[in-house]
């Protein structure tokens, strides 16, 4: 069930209206119930998965809580670790590694017989697996006490809104809201609507009609050359973050109605002044996750120079490995990570050269010119990420370079007309000029503030926008439910 589907918007405002029917006591049921529905509307065999890493993880922890001895707790913590990376292996990684292994062996002329496995990969695996995994840890740490409710904290691992691509939530955040007694409160459900709008308008009027363009450019990339490709590549950091970040709102909006806060996962990222304010700003959860998770515990930035940029490489690198089995998103974490460690290596250098040129006499140019080269770092490392292939995407960097011709036919035959470029470059920039106003809150908070007048002025401004200018006529899967 998608959100951006007919089957999602008559499903929410159901489970709300039930929600707040029933007794406190009752609701944790009809949640779970209601999760277990959605996540079982792509495939019904894949909820035994999701069972069977709860109940190990559930009572994982119980272990934990009942003995004191760190040897044992860490037999326990190792448990849940091996379990819950051994089905997000199985799953998802078996075959890259296999595929890999055979073709070495093959340029070898070696035989290699290992057969690999027919398995679809679940939606959302890598999300709630990680969800699972850190409350184990947390656990572990004494930083919360195991719950004992098994609904509850089923509830906690499968709960709809941010079941198949986050927040990646933190026990210590979400479990002890599904304990508080939750009121009907029109002032959230305002929010939460507003929220879940502005989060279709990123996703079926900018992220889809993107999608058409890149895809056909992106698919075919021996049959683009020069301003159309770097168009796409352009676009492309727009489709990603609209889409992305469009289902964050929309899963906070919806939980938010039901009186439940999700952590926030994206804050302007594309006005970042640096590589490390990018990571600070975008997919927060999981970035905040590999912190407390990995980061921390293989001694952060309180180890030696060498070890500390060593640190920051091996976090990026598997950040990007969990995006994707496929060495592209390998060199696409790895180049993050050569962008935070060379921006570490380098800071002394730069702070030379802006005073040498009297930039700190001009803030702001300082600081548009920072936004202008991160942002173009990020953008040169979506070429991995989305490329189909290594072999593509060098493939597309050098036919962004190619003398080519470049003219609005192109467009065209790439399945974008004129207008619908004039409607992207419209919608994107209507999009930014709002994210310029959103500096210090949401801009559902923001809005909610206003007159009455002008809250549904907007609303029905953006309502219309998103009838009018919307992609309905195939519903596209957000990208970041492929991992």
């Amino acid at each position: 069930m998608l959100f951006n589907s007919i089957q999602y918007i008559l499903f929410l405002p159901t489970v709300v209206i039930l929600y707040f029917a029933l007794p406190q006591r009752y609701r944790w049921t009809l949640l779970l119930a209601a999760s277990c529905y959605f996540y079982m509307c792509w495939k019904v065999e894949y909820i035994f998965l999701l069972a069977g890493s709860i109940m190990i993880d559930y009572y994982v922890a119980i272990c934990m809580d009942r003995t004191e001895i760190k040897s044992r707790r860490r037999i326990y913590l190792l448990i849940s670790l091996v379990s819950n990376v051994g089905i997000l292996f199985t799953f998802k990684y078996f075959n890259f590694l296999n595929d890999s292994f055979r073709a070495i062996f093959n340029h070898f002329n070696i035989f290699y017989g290992v057969p690999a496995f027919n398995l679809l990969l679940p939606v959302g695996i890598s999300f709630y697996i990680f969800q699972s995994l850190s409350y184990s840890i947390d656990v572990y740490r004494g930083q919360i006490k195991a719950e004992r409710h098994l609904g509850i904290f089923a509830l906690y691992v499968v709960y709809f809104p941010q079941l198949v691509a986050g927040p990646i939530e933190r026990s210590t955040h979400l479990l002890p809201q599904f304990r508080l007694k939750q009121k009907f409160d029109f002032h959230r459900v305002y929010e939460g609507l507003t929220q879940i709008l502005w989060g279709f308008f990123k996703k079926v009027v900018i992220a889809d009609r993107l999608a058409v363009y890149v895809n056909e450019v992106y698919n075919n990339p021996g049959s683009y050359a020069g301003a159309p490709v770097l168009l796409a590549t352009y676009f492309f950091a727009f489709q990603i973050y609209c889409d992305f970040s469009g289902y964050s709102d929309i899963a906070i909006g919806s939980a938010r109605i039901l009186g439940h806060d999700l952590m926030t996962n994206f804050k302007r990222p594309y006005f970042s002044k640096s590589i490390a304010e990018f990571w600070q700003r975008w997919h927060i959860s999981l970035s905040t996750w590999f912190r407390d998770y990995l980061y921390i515990p293989l001694g952060g930035n309180r180890v030696g120079k060498w070890r500390w940029y060593y640190n920051l490489l091996i976090v990026f690198i598997i950040s990007g490995i969990w995006h994707g089995a496929n060495w592209t998103f390998f060199l696409w974490g790895f180049l993050h990570g050569i962008y935070l460690v060379s921006s570490i290596l380098t800071n002394g250098i730069r702070q030379k050269i802006s005073h040498l040129f009297g930039f700190e006499a001009l803030p702001l140019l300082q600081k548009c010119m920072r936004i202008f080269v991160t942002f173009h770092l990020v953008l040169f490392s979506w070429i991995f990420f989305r490329a189909n292939s290594l072999g593509d995407a060098f493939l597309i960097i050098k036919n962004i370079f190619a003398i080519a011709e470049s003219s609005p036919v192109l467009l065209i035959d790439a399945g974008f007309g004129l207008i619908e470029f004039s409607i992207a470059l419209f919608t994107i920039m209507l999009m930014l000029s709002i994210h310029l106003i959103e500096r210090r809150t949401t801009l559902a908070t923001l809005i909610s503030q206003k007159p009455l007048w002008m809250r549904w002025t907007f609303n029905y401004a953006l309502i219309l926008l998103i009838l009018n200018f919307g992609m309905f006529h195939n519903p596209a899967e957000f990208i970041y439910f492929q991992f």
